[in-house]
C-alpha cells in the first residue's frame, strides 16, 4: 500500500532528537529521507549509551528508522557540492545548525532556494532565528526549565522536575511536521517553497496551554500540585491495597457515581462542599483524606472493574513493560518488529498516525553510519564508481 508522502524527498541535515523525530515521521508516511551525518562520529545519539542493543544505542534507534544514511564531510567543497546536489532534487530540507555554520557552509535558505525555488526549508533551533538569541544552543532540559514547565512539575513542596522524556524536542519535531505538511499543501497551489522557523521555546510555551491562559489572563503564578490537578478534583493518584490508581473525575456526575456506586460513600456525594467541581477544588484538603481511606480498602482489580463499569476514567499506574504488555497495546498493535542485521529483530513503536488508505509503515531499520552513501550518490546524483572512490579516498565521504 502506498504511503501518503510517496515521491517526497527529504534532505535531513539535523541531529539528536527534534529534527530526526520530524524526519522519521515523514519517513513513516512514505517519504524518502537522506540522513546526512559527519563521517567517523555520525549523529550524536549513536554514542548515547547505555542502554544499547547489539552494540547500537537505543536512543539512536528510537528516532531513525525509514532513513538512508550518508556520511559526508560538509567542511570540504566536494561535500558541500553533494549537499547542494541533493537539495536541488529534494522537496524538504530540515536542519538544526547554528546560523553561523549555515552561512559558512553556504547552506542557508537563501543559498538553497536559489538552487531549488520549490524547496521547503525547515530550521529547528532552541530560540528561533533572526534575533539576538539565534546562536544560543537549545537543549530540551534547559528549555523545560526556562519555559516554566519545571516550576509546575513535581510535588508541591519538592524540587522542580523535568518530564521523563525530552518532550520539548519531541513536540518541536511534531510542530515541524505540521508546518511542513502545510507548506507542501500551499506549494501545490503556488508552486513555491518557503522557510519554516521552529523554536523549542515557542513549542514549550505553547504547550503550557491552560496554565499559560490562567497566568496571562489573571496574573496568578502557577504552582506545582504533584499528580493532582490545579482545577479538577479528584484528579490524581490514589493508593489501593496492592498498587496505585490514576483517577480522572472530569465532571460532577462522574463524581456522584464514584461516591454512590463505587465507593459506597453517599455522604461525600451529598456534602454541599463537594457537589460541584469548584467546591471540590476549593475544599480538596477536606475531601482527599476520606477518599484516600476508601480507595485503600480496594484491590486494583476490584476498584478498576467498578470504575470502568460506571464510566469513570481510571487506570493502573503501569511500569513501561506493563504498558507495552497491556491489552490496549496488544489491540492497537503498538509494537512493530523488523529484521535487523545486528539485532536480529528491531522492535519499535508503531506510528500513532493511523490513515485508512495510506498507513505509515516501517520499511527499513535505523541505518548504519554511511550505509547508503554510495547508493544515493549513484542513484540520485549519478556519480560514477570512480568518482565515489575518489571522494572516499579524499575522506569527503565514508
Amino acid at each position: 500500500m502506498p504511503g501518503a508522502l510517496d515521491g517526497i524527498k527529504v534532505l535531513d541535515l539535523s541531529r539528536v532528537l527534534a529534527g530526526p523525530w520530524a524526519t522519521m515521521t515523514l519517513g513513516d508516511l512514505g517519504a524518502e529521507v537522506w540522513k546526512v551525518e559527519n563521517p567517523g562520529t555520525g549523529d550524536d545519539t549513536r554514542t548515547w549509551a547505555p542502554p544499547a542493543a547489539g552494540g547500537v544505542a537505543t536512543y539512536y534507534l528510537a528516532a531513525n528508522r525509514n532513513k538512508k544514511s550518508l556520511a559526508v564531510d560538509l567542511t570540504t567543497p566536494e561535500g558541500r557540492e553533494i549537499i547542494a546536489g541533493l537539495a536541488a532534487q529534494a522537496d524538504i530540507v530540515i536542519e538544526n545548525f547554528r546560523p553561523a555554520s549555515l552561512r559558512k557552509f553556504r547552506l542557508t535558505y537563501e543559498d538553497l532556494r536559489a538552487i531549488n525555488p520549490r524547496l521547503i526549508y525547515c530550521s529547528i533551533s532552541g530560540y528561533g532565528r533572526g534575533h539576538a538569541q539565534e546562536d544560543r544552543p537549545g537543549y530540551d532540559f534547559v528549555i523545560q526549565a526556562e519555559s516554566g514547565f519545571m516550576a509546575i512539575t513535581g510535588e508541591a513542596e519538592g524540587e522542580p522536575m523535568k518530564l521523563g522524556v525530552a518532550f520539548v524536542d519531541l513536540v518541536s519535531g511534531m510542530n515541524a511536521v505540521q508546518a511542513i505538511l502545510a507548506a507542501l499543501y500551499m506549494r501545490e497551489r503556488t508552486g513555491q517553497g518557503q522557510a519554516i522557523d521552529i523554536a523549542l521555546m515557542d513549542g514549550a510555551l505553547f504547550l503550557l496551554a491552560n496554565v499559560a491562559s490562567a497566568h496571562l489572563n489573571t496574573g496568578n503564578e502557577a504552582k506545582r500540585f504533584g499528580n493532582a490537578h490545579p482545577s479538577i478534583v479528584p484528579y490524581q493518584i490514589f493508593a489501593c491495597a496492592d498498587g496505585r490508581l490514576a483517577l480522572a473525575v472530569g465532571n460532577d456526575e462522574q463524581y456522584r457515581r464514584l461516591c454512590v456506586n463505587v465507593l459506597d460513600a453517599p455522604e461525600l456525594a451529598a456534602d454541599p462542599r463537594f457537589v460541584t467541581n469548584r467546591g471540590r477544588a476549593e475544599n480538596r484538603a477536606a475531601l482527599l483524606p476520606p477518599l484516600s481511606a476508601k480507595f485503600a480498602g480496594f484491590t486494583l482489580a476490584d476498584i478498576l472493574d467498578q470504575l470502568h463499569r460506571f464510566g469513570i476514567p481510571a487506570g493502573k499506574v503501569h511500569a513501561v513493560s506493563e504498558a507495552f504488555a497491556s491489552e490496549t497495546a496488544q489491540l492497537r498493535g503498538s509494537v512493530v518488529e523488523t529484521p535487523h542485521p545486528a539485532l536480529g529483530s528491531f522492535r519499535s513503536v508503531r506510528s500513532p498516525l493511523r490513515l485508512s488508505e495510506a498507513p505509515p509503515s516501517v520499511r527499513s531499520v535505523p541505518p548504519g553510519l554511511g550505509e547508503h552513501t554510495d547508493a544515493v550518490l549513484a542513484e540520485v546524483l549519478g556519480y560514477t564508481p570512480e568518482r565515489i572512490a575518489a571522494l572516499r579516498q579524499a575522506n569527503v565521504i565514508a
